[in-house]
């Protein structure tokens, strides 16, 4: 997920639904030592003992963490806090015309 949609998203989501994100990424998530999309010198377990490890639901976290953590995790989120992509439409008709032949 880039930056801008996981600005917008972590802007209105609650704690509940970043927990809920968590627990579905802790059972999904199956290679641990992939590399990291917001840290590249980190693996996807060293980035979850920093963002999700200690997550208290009660806290206010700050608007850049809440980021980090969907920019890293947000393919766990519901389906209906995932950025909607426009599907790329179709290319309309090319112009044609019949060639001229002159010999």
């Amino acid at each position: 997920m880039n930056r801008t949609d996981a600005r917008k998203i972590a802007e209105k989501i609650t704690n509940e639904q970043l927990q809920q994100m968590f627990d579905t990424a802790k059972k999904e998530i199956k290679d641990w030592t992939k590399r990291s999309t917001v840290n590249k010198g980190l693996t996807k377990g060293a980035a979850w003992n920093v963002l999700a490890a200690h997550f208290d639901i009660n806290a206010n976290h700050h608007i850049l963490a809440k980021t980090n953590m969907v920019r890293e995790f947000g393919e766990y989120l519901p389906e209906d806090l995932k950025p909607k992509r426009e599907a790329k439409g179709k290319l309309k008709e090319p112009v044609h015309q019949d060639p001229i032949l002159r010999f």
